[in-house]
């Protein structure tokens, strides 16, 4: 009995100091493994890192691919919606018609001609009109198997009949170029002509048909000193941005296409663009 009273003090008197021995162990073993835990610690930081940069840099090359596929498809949506509107033009014009784009422009800054990726193979002939999706923008002036060159209505070289839309009254629209600007030559100061006015073309010249659109009045200065009114117009094609473009084939020069295209050409005109009034 007396055994085991001893035994029972001797262990119950002992647990405080095998807790604390046991408490020591785990420090001093959690102390010595601090190294060992650093430097595991540091390498997955290491990693880390460089997972966490190569998968910036990847997301940022993506971001840069989707970037440029997003400007690709803005761009596709503005030509289709142009496409839409050329194409609703083309309906409204009651001549055949062939869509051409263009594909370049003359690097000569006193000459405004532009290039289109159509020519003799596909029908085209000099002197055809051609028109945007909102008005006549010239006349080819060059004809190659697989391309043209274009004059356009602005050119300085350029004159077009037209008459007002409102009341028939002629007169001749004058490249000065400008592509935002035309003016009419020899217009009285007694006719009458206001701002707003749409001009057309009169067919005068037997070089465009009637009824093509070609500007907008903006400005009418009348000089009491002389006898006639300074005109300008605003052409209704956009000259410098339209890049597809309608050739058209009226009924005169489509026969003669059929004929096979010897007279492709009026002669002697005036000017580039017709006959004055």
């Amino acid at each position: 009995m007396a055994l085991i009273l001893a035994s029972s003090f001797s262990s119950s008197s002992l647990e405080p100091v095998k807790s604390r021995l046991d408490s020591l162990t785990v420090g001093f073993y959690w102390l010595t493994d601090i190294p060992s835990r650093i430097g595991n610690w540091f390498d997955d930081s290491l990693v880390s890192r460089e997972d966490l940069l190569e998968e910036n840099r990847s997301l940022k090359g993506e971001l840069l691919i989707l970037q440029r596929k997003l400007q690709q498809y803005a761009t596709l949506a503005a030509d289709n919606a142009r496409l839409r509107q050329l194409m609703n033009s083309a309906e409204l014009i009651h001549d055949r018609v062939l869509i051409a784009e263009l594909i370049g422009i003359s690097p000569d800054p006193t000459e405004q001609v532009v290039v289109v990726n159509k020519g003799s193979e596909q029908g085209v002939f000099v002197g055809q009109p051609v028109l945007d999706a909102y008005g006549l923008m010239g006349q080819v002036v060059e004809v190659n198997p697989y391309f043209s060159r274009v004059l356009l209505i602005t050119d300085t070289s350029h004159a077009l009949p037209v008459q007002i839309n409102r009341n028939g009254v002629r007169a001749v629209a004058e490249g000065g170029g400008d592509l935002y600007e035309l003016k009419l030559r020899h217009v009285s100061n007694t006719v009458d002509i206001k701002v707003g006015d749409l001009l057309v073309s009169s067919g005068l010249g037997q070089r465009f048909p009637v009824g093509y659109p070609v500007a907008d009045v903006v400005s009418i200065l009348h000089d009491p000193g002389r006898a006639f009114a300074t005109v300008i117009a605003r052409p209704k094609a956009q000259l410098n941005r339209s890049r597809h473009v309608l050739l058209a084939f009226s009924g005169k020069n489509s026969r003669e296409q059929l004929l096979g295209g010897s007279r492709r050409s009026e002669p002697s005109l005036p000017s580039i663009g017709g006959e004055t009034p």
